[in-house]
């Protein structure tokens, strides 16, 4: 069987036909409904002439159609381009263009952005509308659901290893960039993964029927409930592709705004066994949620969930902690990006893990700004790297690619950006992305470090760090705050609380208070709102 998603999701749906693949408010889809509605998608793409390594966009919002959709992009051996439904029509253009997108399938309620636009996309030979009861369907498009009424089913084939598959990053260091994997090489990562964290996945992939069989007749096929969006890797990669190497369900919730409550009554009315979310932004919301629940003597009914797994912002032990006192079991808390896992912390009742602090991956590497491997308990900050599964580089990025992407001690290496400590005990202490860094009178400032000793004052519900200009230092260190509720700090008060927790260059020397500090859709900092924010406030 050929090392790649749409073949293995055709085996499993031939495993176990009736088994729930996909689940979204009350609409149920089993593996061999999911298979049959994605080949019939994948004959309507073949028939607009799209064929290997074609680029299939995706503007939907957390749906059983999403995945759908990227199912029928597999099956064609084209490329699905997750793309952001946050973005206005230029940062639109910008991705469709520089993707190369031949198809797009998009969300009704955005058609009037789509039609604004679609003078500027002349590659683009097909426009899917998902109905959502907002719009009529768009001059020149076709209906998801007519398509799936009509097509002919496309045959099943072999798929070559080499196929690409792409995600685009959310542009936190410029414009969004295609990372490229092959499908082979990737998918053998993303087994290796799924077996880490727990997912029953083979190490040899013939021997998936008779795991998948097994775990099925037992009833113990995972559910995996996507709190983030799945137009972001962690969403994606964790919350979709693990429990589906598995055979098991992705649960999505299509509302727009994280809502907690939400999510705890889908844990229980589906039985999830896996939460995934992206840091303090959701956890701090669903900690408080339970606490709520349970002072008022109506707590969810969990029992079935075992993990909850988050990737790509700060999650503090704190929250940790408390969602512990709620139910035992399995937080794993990874860091990585796009371009490469670097390591994770996993926390239990028993085993307790601090804030930022990670055992290391297999493979990773800290290497200091003079290119020097940092040697552990140094104290010397490094950019980390990351060996094994490395991307084949940015779409049209050669230059992007080659600083990203490149040999240390002729072994190949992935260094986004991200820096670390190296503890003499091996595990490493996460400082952020290299790009966020504040130069203050010469001394580095990582914002994530800052960030997270304002975490520790019971009063600070959120936070960002920024750098503004300063004539003295060249760049002054200015928080933004959002507060508990009904517990507003002073700014005196929080200066003198991380005297006590950071060296003085460290400590901001403004904070701002404002009713909510804004994030990304998938949790992540916006610090160019947060600069923005303190620009506006200190002028």
């Amino acid at each position: 069987m050929n090392m790649h998603f749409a073949s293995i999701f055709e085996k499993i749906s031939k495993i176990i036909p009736e088994e729930p693949a996909l689940i979204c408010e009350d609409k149920v889809l089993s593996w061999g409904e999911y298979e049959d509605q994605a080949a019939k998608l994948a004959s309507y793409l073949e028939s607009k002439g799209l064929s290997f390594d074609s680029k299939v966009g995706l503007y939907l919002h957390n749906s059983n159609e999403y995945l759908v959709a990227q199912f029928a992009t597999f099956k064609n051996e084209c490329v699905p381009i997750n793309v952001n439904y946050r973005y206005q029509e230029d940062e639109l253009i910008y991705l469709l263009d520089n993707s190369d997108a031949e198809a797009i399938f998009y969300q009704a309620c955005y058609s009037d952005r789509i039609k604004s636009i679609k003078n500027k996309l002349p590659k683009i030979k097909a426009y899917i509308q998902v109905m959502d009861g907002s719009k009529d369907l768009l001059e020149g498009s076709d209906e998801y659901s007519d398509i799936i009424q009509n097509e002919i089913k496309q045959e099943e084939k072999d798929r070559s290893e080499e196929n690409f598959y792409m995600l685009y990053t959310g542009g936190t260091t410029g414009m969004p960039k295609g990372v490229m994997y092959k499908q082979g090489s990737f998918l053998g990562s993303m087994m290796k993964t799924a077996f880490a964290m727990g997912f029953p996945v083979p190490e040899n992939i013939e021997d998936i029927e008779s795991i998948i069989k097994e775990k099925a007749a037992s009833n113990e096929l995972p559910v995996s409930l996507v709190g983030c969006p799945l137009m972001h890797g962690t969403g994606m990669w964790l919350g979709a592709f693990l429990p589906h190497l598995s055979g098991g369900s992705v649960v999505t919730m299509p509302a727009l705004g994280f809502d907690p409550d939400r999510l705890w009554r889908e844990v229980e009315s589906n039985k999830a066994t896996s939460v995934v979310i992206v840091g303090d932004a959701f956890a701090k919301p669903m900690l408080d949620s339970l606490n709520k629940a349970s002072n008022d003597g109506n707590d969810y009914s969990i029992d079935s969930l075992q993990t909850i797994i988050s990737s790509g912002v700060m999650w503090s032990s704190e929250v940790k902690d408390g969602l512990l006192k709620h139910k035992d079991m399995v937080l794993i808390d990874t860091m990585g990006s796009t371009e490469g896992g670097m390591g994770s912390s996993i926390s239990s009742r028993d085993n307790p893990a601090k804030t930022a602090k990670f055992n290391i991956n297999p493979g990773v590497i800290i290497v200091d700004d003079e290119g020097k491997e940092v040697t552990p308990g140094s104290g010397v900050r490094g950019k980390i790297g990351t060996s094994g599964l490395v991307p084949e580089g940015y779409y049209k990025d050669p230059d992007k690619s080659a600083e990203t992407f490149k040999e240390f001690n002729g072994i190949r290496y992935s260094f986004p950006g991200d820096y670390a400590l190296l503890e003499e005990d091996g595990s490493i202490t996460l400082l952020g992305r290299g790009s966020n860094c504040i130069n203050t009178a010469g001394e580095k400032v990582y914002p994530e470090e800052v960030e997270e000793a304002l975490k520790l004052n019971s009063s600070v519900y959120d936070c960002l760090v920024v750098g503004l200009p300063d004539e003295r230092f060249g760049q002054k260190v200015v928080a933004v705050v959002s507060s508990e509720k009904d517990n507003d700090p002073s700014e005196a008060e929080l200066i003198a609380f991380l005297k006590t927790n950071l060296a003085g260059y460290k400590v901001p020397k403004s904070i701002l208070l404002t009713e909510e500090v804004k994030r990304a859709p998938n949790g992540k900092a916006n610090y160019k709102w947060a600069k923005e924010f303190a620009e506006s406030s200190l002028n």
